[in-house]
């Protein structure tokens, strides 16, 4: 019984830190995976998805620490309804203090959907263009702490 046990509690902490893993960070890790796999490809769909000119992507990418990162740049800027230009300027400004606090240097107000699909790393590249994050058939379905909440 105690083996049962053990292997029960050994089961629920491997699958809590595979979770802990994912969100934002488990999705730009693998984002930068594919990335690298094939950097064209990867600036193609960035282009594609976004609406910005491939030289403008390429000189993006050869400005970020990671190509993700320009990835971020392009959905804040798009969430956010700001040029890309400003994203990538307070991007420099913040660098290495966290995707949250450019976030919300950018006007997203923790706890708004988007700062919940921020945290959640609740984004696609698809390289289409014209949907955007807010189109997805689970925007909105959060278990946020909105009005009417302990009424």
């Amino acid at each position: 019984m105690k083996k049962i046990a053990l292997y029960l509690l050994a089961l629920t902490f491997t699958c809590t830190a595979a979770l802990a893993a994912g969100g934002l960070d488990g999705f730009l890790s693998n984002l930068n995976v594919q990335a690298r796999a094939d950097l064209s490809g990867f600036a193609g769909r960035l282009s594609a998805q976004f609406g910005v000119p491939g030289v403008q992507v390429s000189a993006t990418l050869g400005t970020v620490r990671e190509p993700a990162d320009a990835f971020m740049i392009y959905q804040l800027g798009q969430m956010t309804h700001q040029p890309y230009q400003r994203v990538l300027q307070t991007y420099q400004a913040n660098r290495g203090k966290g995707w949250g606090v450019i976030a919300k240097s950018l006007g997203i107000k923790p706890g708004s959907a988007e700062f919940h699909a921020l945290k959640r790393g609740d984004f696609a590249l698809t390289g289409r263009p014209g949907r955007t994050w807010e189109q997805r058939d689970d925007y909105g379905k959060g278990k946020g702490r909105g009005k009417g909440h302990n009424k």
